[in-house]
């Protein structure tokens, strides 16, 4: 009998959406790969209808276009609550490419999936308009569940108490098949076990300086530019790390500046180990993003400097509120003097740290991937009929 085919399809969209599938895709694939026939790919770069690519590039644009310009993006997060659920999802999909929701939904159907576990709502939305419909997962990768993440499917998992709590009290949201799940950070945040002045010794950052971290998700637009350009012209000791992501306009203009003896001034680009940068830090400066975890993962207090939809300032409110790990600030002269404050006494920090530490225990892909599992297999016992007969012969 064929193998059960699930499926990963990945929506770049800001990072936090690639970001999570990945990480609950390897365990999953780790631990259960050897019953399924795995299907993971790049759902709008790999497809081969130009409607459907030009809808993916039109929603990479649109994080950019939101980090870029806020109002912009408060206003679209708006209309996505005040329109509801249904017609906003039947908007942005027949709307922003016209054409694209029939050929997507027809992209999806020639692998033939039997589970689709989606991070982003589009991919949701396709599985569920299958004519033979799989059984559809989806993780919610933000504080609340906003409209398009209220769509249906057999199993909704969202990873912040705060959004758990808010769709139980909607009575205009199907919850009953809502669960409760830590927060997907990447898998090998777990494996950096370095102490943050071993991470510096490695990264040749100096081991005596407060350090601040700064980055606006993968994209590197936002509020670091300006607080970059004013930090580096103080006369404090202290290491500023803004780390630009994909955006090399950002990171030349970094290199050209000229910072004070006292500032250690270090523009990274687009790297693959910002744990270890986050791991070094007593502070990190960004928009609140989803980003937001991995510093808190590793015991570092935030200051939140923007928000570029009203999902952010639900993820931001999350941190501040219920976490306490995050303060907010969205003037830049003003975020400058809390960090010359922070570095003539660092101890403020302290219960922020604390803070961040005890909250280490809400995150990890492994309990989504089980829950995953279990859901299959309740749903298709074939899975677990086949594996014992394997194990009679």
């Amino acid at each position: 009998m064929p193998k059960i085919k699930v499926m990963f399809p990945r929506v770049e969209a800001g990072f936090g959406h690639i970001m999570t599938c990945n990480a609950v895709e390897e365990i999953f694939s780790r631990k259960y790969g050897d019953k399924f026939e795995i299907i993971n790919i790049n759902f709008f770069s790999e497809a081969e209808d130009e409607k459907v690519k030009k809808l993916g590039e039109k929603l990479k644009k649109a994080v950019r276009t939101y980090t870029s310009k806020p109002l912009v993006g408060h206003f679209a997060t708006f209309n996505c609550e005040f329109w509801g659920t249904d017609l906003s999802t039947w908007g942005s999909m027949r709307f922003l490419v016209p054409g694209s929701a029939k050929k997507g939904v027809e992209f999806l159907q020639t692998f033939k999936p039997d589970v689709v576990f989606s991070t982003h709502w589009a991919t949701n939305y396709y599985a569920e308009q299958m004519e033979k419909k799989p059984f559809t997962v989806m993780y919610c990768p933000d504080a609340l569940l906003n409209k398009l993440f209220k769509y249906r499917a057999d199993l909704s998992l969202v990873s912040m108490e705060t959004g758990y709590i808010e769709a139980k009290k909607d009575t205009s949201y199907n919850s009953q098949n809502l669960k409760l799940v830590p927060f997907c950070i990447r898998n090998d945040a777990f494996d950096l076990k370095d102490d943050k002045m071993t991470s510096r010794k490695k990264l040749g950052l100096p081991m005596d300086k407060f350090t601040v971290v700064l980055a606006e998700g993968g994209y590197g637009r936002g509020a670091m530019k300006d607080i970059c350009t004013r930090l580096v012209k103080e006369h404090i000791p202290v290491t500023v790390i803004p780390v630009c992501g994909k955006n090399k306009e950002l990171l030349e203009y970094f290199k050209g500046l000229k910072p004070t003896e006292e500032v250690t001034f270090l523009p990274q680009g687009f790297i693959t180990n910002i744990f270890e940068y986050l791991n070094s830090a007593d502070l990190f400066c960004g928009k609140a993003g989803n980003m937001i975890a991995e510093p808190t993962f590793f015991g570092v207090p935030s200051i939140i400097t923007g928000t570029s939809t009203s999902i952010e300032t639900n993820i931001g409110d999350y941190y501040i509120n219920y976490v306490h790990c995050a303060v907010k600030q969205f003037n830049h002269k003003k975020v400058v003097k809390m960090i010359k404050n922070l570095v003539k006494d660092p101890s403020v920090l302290v219960p922020y740290q604390k803070a961040a530490k005890d909250h280490h225990s809400s995150y990890g892909a492994e309990a989504t991937a089980d829950i995953l599992f279990e859901a299959i297999v309740k749903r298709f016992p074939q899975v677990l009929q086949e594996e014992n007969e394997e194990n009679e012969k």
